[in-house]
Parts: structure tokens; C-alpha cells; sequence
């Protein structure tokens, strides 16, 4: 049976909770334990594929077509251990599930109430697999004392008390801020935090407290004495200069120490940190850097490119250069030249979106990258423009475009290069859509095969001619203008194993310009970086010394 770690925040939001608890599952790993990390979100959507960069950041897509929130991105970048449909729920899945039941007449008349029915649906979903590890750590999201999270706050003090004495324990982040004008951190808010969760039944036995200055032994000890936890377990959790500082700076504080004095292990393993004090030297001594443009449309929210940034710097731990992103607003594009703003770059890099609004600038990038030789990456809709970009350009196609875009008008104003998917082949069944169908949870969800050709630049930077990618998308590029790509030099050099489906296209007499229509940032790790993203970066590197 798995031992239950439930991490919840208090004071304020985004303290890195999902930071905090990925680190520790790396902590445990490196102790020779198995470890599943998951993610309770208390908002009302069934989950984050409807919501807005601008709201949520980045939606994380896992193997078996989940999307989910960006802090599963990190639980997979710090231990490799590729998240499931059944690591991440909401309020929204939840309640939907029980009026579900209550729909068929599961619960046979019963009044359906928060207590029982919402929270044993909850306590169900975090017990699914806890005979499949040693260590189970679940996230909270939001703040203690907010009401909508109050259901989860509930299940998990019912599914400690219901486990055996020991098998569960709860560690809190907080935050002590600093008061400039009297020199001093404040112990206040977190002893509020405390209070609001002793409030509902829940005792933390680790409190992580975030500071910007080194906290005092006296404060230490006031924390402890007033919160109710051993001194020891009082950690403090300093900025950091990369995220993948973050295992090494716990283990430091005694974090992992502490987590397992709490479950009364003892002795423990010692912990085998080798991976990351190879990441961090990687970080801290490069031998070089490279500039890479990202030209996108939701620039304004980094989060909503999360692992496409973080992918970039494992590309650049891979060659041993730091690569210095910028982030560039695409409609700029469609008002002014694109040399000015691009010319310094070593790569250019277009990610992937929803809707028209600044695609004739990401559409400028990719021409400009074509005929000025520079790397370029474009991933889903960034692959979408470098087609229809060639078919304007080179082929002599000006009226080419995606059928999202005629959509999104209402009027007809393109040909349709990019169409609406209606029907693809997943696992032994195919699957349809109608351009009418709700939007939640209906793309190309999840990973599926690609054949590279051989002898392509793919095939060499993968070092294999088959692949297996995630996806997230509703629109395909439409394989009737393959020949006429083909003949000006833009090779389809990934398809789907039926021969369908485009994923991957490159021009032959470029030095580095490819599109796919999957997402590799997601399955990119600091200890393992993408293929593709460590070979853009060499692109990059090589570039930045012709500059």
C-alpha cells in the first residue's frame, strides 16, 4: 500500500506547490523509491481544454489523451514518470460523475449531498493505483480557506482518518513575507494559514515556508512552537535562479528527511543525487549562449508556453550553451518588416494556437526563416503556417489558408490547405468528429505513431525511422497538396502509419527548418531532453557561430 503525502498552500496563490511536491518526488526517487504525483483542481471545468492560455497557462496533455493542468508537466520533468487520465480531476469531473450516477439511480433514492457522495468520489479517484507505488503525493490546487475547495480539504482529512495511523501525512507551503520598513519576516499569515486548516481537521506535519531572506532560528522555532510541528519540520524554501535547483535546495533544507521522520522511516536510504548535480552544472556552466525567438500569439503569459520554454533549456543542457528566449507578439508581424526584430536571432521557434488573431505575422516568421536560413521549429499550428507559408510563397497558392480560420469568420475567404479532422484511426477503432461538436475533450488527443522517412533530418535527430508524439489538435494539414510540396522542396518526412495523416514536414535545402503537427515539448526532461529540441539547439549553436 502507498504511503499518501497530501501538499496543500495557505496565504497565497502560486507559492509553487507543484514545484514543491515535483522536487520532492524526485527527492524520493533518488532514495530508491517509486512515486505518483497527481493533481485535485477545485475550478469547475471538467478540465483546463476549454480554458484560455490567458487563464490557466499551458494545458498539459498526457499519453492516454488527459488535458490537464501545467503542474503535471513538471511532476513528469522531475521524475520521468509519465502522468495518466487518472492523475489529474477537477470539481467539474467530480460533480459530473455524480449527477451522472444519480442520472442512472446508482445511489437508489439516496439525497445526494457534498458528504458522502461528492468527497467518496474524490477519496475513490486519489486511491486508484495505491498498490502500484511506494509514494503517492497529491496537490491541492488553490488557496486554504477558499470555499470551492473545501469538498477536497474534507476528503482528504476522511481518507487519513480512514487509512491506517501513519500512512498519510500533510505538508503545507506558506508564505512569510518580509516587512521592509521594520526589517523583519512575519510569522502571522502562516499561523493564520495553519489555523484556517486545523480549522476543517487537518494538521500539517511539514510546514515549507517561502521566503526571499533567510529565515532566523528564533523564527523557526516560533513557526514550530505556534503552528504545532517539530522544529525539523519547519522548511524553508528560498528563490532560486532554475527550477532545477529545486531537488537539490529541498534536500539541503531537509525536506525529504523530514517527510520521512513523519512516516517514521527509519534508517532511510541515502539519496543518490548524481542526475541532479549533472543538471546543475549543465545550468550554471554553460559554454556558450544562443538567442532563440518564440513568435506567438499569447506572448503576453509565459505559462501558456511553459514546456516549449523549459524544452529549450533541457536543448541547451544537452549542448552545454544557455539559450536565451524572447518572447515576440506575432501581430507585430502584420504591422511592421520582420528583419528588424528577427535579424539577431540564432532560431526561431512558432508554437502552436487556436484561432486566426496574429497568424499572418507567425505565418512572416516562417518565410522569414525559410529564406534567411535560420533554425526553425513550428509546432502544430506553427507546421500548419510553414504549409500554407510554402504553398503561397513557393508554390505560387495565394489563396491558401486553414479551414479554422474560414470557421472562426463564418465566410469562405481561403482554400483549405489546413482542414477540419472528421475522422482518424486510435489504437484498432477509428474516431469521428463533426465541426459542431462540443469542444471539450474532442481533438487528436494523446500520443500516437509517426513513420519517419529515412535519411530525413527527423529520422537522424530521433536516430529511429518510428515515433510515438502527443497530440492536441482539430485541424490537419490535407495530404492532396503533398506532391506539389514535395516538387518545391517541402518534404513530408513524417506521416502516420496509415499514411494519412502529415506529421512532420522539412525543407530539403534548408540547414534545420522543420514542422510537426504533435507537441515534443511535453515529453522533454532535463535529465532526457526531446531529440528534436536538443537537435534545434545544436542548429541554433552552429548558427550563432556564422552570426
Amino acid at each position: 500500500m502507498a504511503r499518501y503525502i497530501f501538499i496543500t498552500g495557505g496565504v497565497v496563490s502560486s507559492l509553487g506547490k507543484g514545484l514543491a511536491s515535483a522536487a520532492l518526488g524526485a527527492l524520493l526517487q533518488a532514495r530508491g523509491y517509486s512515486v505518483r504525483l497527481r493533481k485535485l483542481d477545485p475550478y469547475l471545468n471538467v478540465d483546463p481544454g476549454t480554458m484560455s492560455p490567458f487563464e490557466h497557462g499551458e494545458v498539459f496533455v498526457t499519453d492516454d489523451g488527459a488535458e490537464t493542468d501545467l503542474d503535471l508537466g513538471h511532476y513528469e520533468r522531475f521524475t520521468g514518470v509519465a502522468a495518466r487520465k487518472t492523475d489529474s480531476i477537477s470539481s467539474g469531473r467530480v460533480y459530473s460523475t455524480v449527477l451522472e450516477k444519480e442520472r442512472r439511480g446508482d445511489y437508489l433514492g439516496k439525497t445526494i449531498q457534498v458528504i458522502p457522495h461528492v468527497t467518496n468520489e474524490i477519496k475513490d479517484f486519489i486511491a486508484i493505483g495505491d498498490d502500484e507505488v511506494d509514494f503517492m503525493l497529491c496537490e491541492i490546487g488553490g488557496t486554504v480557506g477558499d470555499i470551492e475547495g473545501l469538498p477536497f480539504f474534507e476528503a482528504i482529512r476522511q481518507f487519513s482518518h480512514d487509512k491506517p495511523r501513519g500512512q498519510c501525512i500533510f505538508m503545507h507551503l506558506t508564505l512569510l513575507p518580509y516587512l521592509a520598513a521594520s526589517g523583519e519576516l512575519k510569522t502571522k499569515p502562516t499561523q493564520h494559514s495553519v489555523k484556517e486548516l486545523q480549522s476543517i481537521g487537518i494538521a500539517p506535519d511539514i510546514l515549507v515556508c517561502r521566503s526571499e531572506h533567510p529565515i532566523p532560528e528564533k523564527e523557526r522555532e516560533k513557526i514550530a512552537l505556534f503552528c504545532n510541528v517539530r522544529k525539523e519540520s519547519v522548511v524553508a524554501a528560498y528563490d532560486l535562479k532554475s527550477i532545477y535547483e529545486a531537488p537539490l535546495a529541498y534536500h539541503a533544507q531537509g525536506l525529504d528527511q523530514a517527510v520521512l521522520d513523519a512516516f517514521n522511516i527509519s534508517p532511510a536510504p541515502r539519496p543518490d543525487l548524481a542526475v541532479w548535480h549533472d543538471v546543475y552544472d549543465r545550468i550554471h556552466h554553460p559554454e556558450g549562449e544562443v538567442r532563440v525567438a518564440i513568435v506567438g500569439k499569447y506572448t503576453q503569459l509565459e505559462d501558456a508556453y511553459k514546456s516549449i520554454a523549459e524544452a529549450l533549456t533541457h536543448g541547451g543542457m544537452a549542448n552545454r550553451v544557455k539559450v536565451k528566449v524572447e518572447w515576440v507578439d506575432s501581430e507585430i508581424f502584420e504591422r511592421e518588416d520582420t528583419a528588424p526584430r528577427l535579424e539577431g536571432f540564432h532560431a526561431i521557434l512558432v508554437p502552436g494556437g487556436f484561432g486566426e488573431r496574429g497568424t499572418e505575422g507567425m505565418l512572416k516568421a516562417a518565410q522569414y526563416a525559410r529564406e534567411h536560413k535560420v533554425p526553425y521549429l513550428g509546432i502544430c499550428l506553427g507546421m500548419q503556417l510553414a504549409v500554407i507559408e510554402a504553398l503561397r510563397n513557393v508554390v505560387g497558392l495565394k489563396s491558401a489558408g486553414s479551414e479554422e480560420f474560414d470557421h472562426e469568420s463564418g465566410k469562405k475567404r481561403f482554400e483549405p490547405v489546413v482542414y477540419h479532422l472528421k475522422e482518424w484511426v486510435q489504437g484498432n477503432h477509428k474516431v469521428e468528429r463533426k465541426v459542431g461538436d462540443d469542444k471539450g475533450g474532442t481533438m487528436r488527443l494523446g500520443a500516437y505513431d509517426a513513420t519517419l522517412k529515412d535519411g530525413s533530418k527527423v529520422a537522424q535527430a530521433y536516430g529511429s525511422t518510428t515515433i510515438d508524439e502527443r497530440h492536441r489538435h482539430r485541424y490537419e494539414v490535407d495530404i492532396a497538396y503533398k506532391d506539389q510540396l514535395e516538387k518545391a522542396g517541402l518534404t513530408f518526412s513524417g506521416m502516420s502509419p496509415d499514411g494519412k495523416l502529415p506529421e512532420i514536414v522539412e525543407w530539403a535545402d534548408h540547414p534545420w527548418f522543420i514542422g510537426v503537427q504533435f507537441h515534443p515539448e511535453l515529453k522533454s526532461k532535463p535529465f532526457d531532453p526531446h531529440p528534436l529540441f536538443k537537435d534545434f539547439v545544436r542548429a541554433a549553436k552552429e548558427n550563432s557561430r556564422l552570426v
